[in-house]
């Protein structure tokens, strides 16, 4: 929890701040913050004895790279989804009950439109999470999501029986766009990677502004559907799968 906190505030922290931050007893906190920072998880990074994530979870994050499929596939992927629209592609990913984008390839446009790696976000807030949550039920959907995160970033309110409607829309289609909840001039398209119980474990995506997207709508659809397929484990096919994978 000490972990996911900082990483959340994406700030270092004295130990009485992660306590007060966290609602947890001061005792344990700087406990286990001298225990994590023993044994290199956390890092002093001040003489005020602020901590913040320390290189061994570094170490581990190359790891699971290394050794997790999907990430290490997705690379190549997301650069061909870049080299057939000129936007800038993403693979996104929920993180309990919030949305973020674990991988990214700028597009090749003179003034790019890009997002912030590893930022959790409210899951109604973007396309991804209408797929990432396809499998879900009506019931675990609104328990999943918090109610403020219904709220979009100018006030406006989503409805989350309206939300959950487009969501299960998005599961039968395999695929969702929408314009941007987050600004006024960007449009979002994602399509969803499956692993070998046909769950969406992940999404290929495609941020590109409105006008660009509606004149090139089937392009941008077309090119998300093949990505998310040759990335996704389905077990009718696999070598055909690997060979899509390649083949990109």
């Amino acid at each position: 929890m000490i972990l996911d906190y900082l990483c959340t505030t994406s700030d270092p922290q004295r130990p009485i701040d992660i306590a007060t931050g966290m609602g947890a007893p001061k005792s344990s906190i700087y406990e286990l913050v001298g225990l994590l920072t023993t044994a290199g998880l956390l890092e002093r990074t001040d003489s005020e004895g602020r901590v913040f994530l320390g290189r061994k979870l570094h170490y581990w994050g190359l790891n699971y790279l290394k050794n997790f499929d999907i990430t290490r596939l997705a690379r190549p992927v997301l650069g061909w989804i870049t080299e057939q629209t000129r936007e800038t592609a993403q693979l996104c990913m929920l993180d309990r009950d919030k949305y973020f984008v674990a991988m990214m390839n700028e597009g090749s446009r003179p003034f790019r439109i890009s997002a912030d790696v590893g930022v959790r976000t409210p899951i109604p807030w973007t396309a991804s999470g209408r797929l990432l949550l396809g499998h879900l039920s009506k019931e675990k959907i609104l328990k999943l999501i918090p109610p403020e995160d219904f709220t979009c970033p100018h006030g406006e309110h989503i409805d989350p029986h309206e939300f959950v409607e487009s969501v299960h829309a998005a599961w039968n289609e395999k695929f969702f766009s929408f314009n941007s909840i987050a600004d006024n001039f960007t449009h979002c398209f994602a399509a969803p990677v499956l692993d070998a119980e046909g769950i969406c474990q992940c999404t290929v995506c495609i941020i590109a502004p409105k006008q660009d997207a509606m004149a090139n709508y089937d392009l941008y659809r077309a090119t998300l559907v093949q990505a998310g397929k040759r990335l996704s484990r389905l077990p009718s096919s696999p070598d055909s799968d690997i060979q899509g994978r390649a083949a990109l």
